[in-house]
């Protein structure tokens, strides 16, 4: 399955672009996933939980950084994962293309080239991995924004006075603080997401219904 997906977050491009190939830094905004294991070579350990209805999936695999291309703010992800229970597993490519948006945001295009098998797979056929893979990259863009750019403070800007690191760079030899987690500080719940799909799905209906 395959989906092309994308969202805007109100921050420099470059501040964007550095929390998404930032892997331990980013991976709290996304409800479920944990780094448990990280390495200078692009590869990183963890786990990852989703909740469809009354199945719950539990993955443990890992995530390595194919390409990081500076110069086009292109990133390619590739991640494999295996039920614990051993029911199945996942596994899927990620590319990430971050540009200019309008009125001083960043746009990010993410295409997901994936196959799950197991207890999830049926879920697939139904669209439902679809409404849920919407609803995470939204909760997602959501942390983003609320890191990079505070509320009770101006908009993060890529630019710093001088001999001072810019506002998202950690200082020198240190490595940036990890995002506070999607959800105001709390995981977002897989039942959450579950019901917000169906929400979703709801009101595309009831527009459809409206234009016709």
């Amino acid at each position: 399955m395959k989906l092309d997906q994308s969202f805007e977050v109100n921050a420099p491009l470059q501040a964007v672009w550095e929390a998404l190939v930032d892997v331990e830094r980013v991976a709290p905004c996304l409800p479920g996933a944990e780094i448990t294991e990280g390495g200078d070579d692009g590869q990183y350990k963890g786990t990852f939980t989703v909740k469809l209805g009354p199945t719950t999936a539990a993955y443990r695999g890992t995530l390595h950084m194919e390409s990081v291309d500076e110069a086009s703010h292109t990133a390619v992800m590739r991640a494999n994962g295996t039920d614990k229970r051993g029911q199945g597993g996942a596994k899927a490519q990620i590319t990430s293309v971050v540009t200019e948006g309008e009125g001083g945001a960043t746009k990010v295009d993410v295409s997901t080239d994936f196959t799950i098998t197991g207890r999830l797979a049926r879920f697939g056929r139904g669209g439902m991995i679809q409404d849920v893979s919407n609803r995470l990259l939204r909760e997602f863009a959501q942390c983003l924004q609320r890191n990079l750019e505070p509320e009770d403070g101006p908009a993060v800007t890529a630019e710093a006075a001088p001999g001072e690191p810019a506002p998202f760079a950690p200082a020198s030899g240190e490595k940036p603080p990890a995002f506070a987690p999607a959800g105001g500080g709390k995981p977002v719940s897989g039942l959450r997401l579950f019901f917000g799909a169906l929400v979703d799905r709801l009101r595309r209906l009831l527009q459809r219904r409206k234009s016709t």
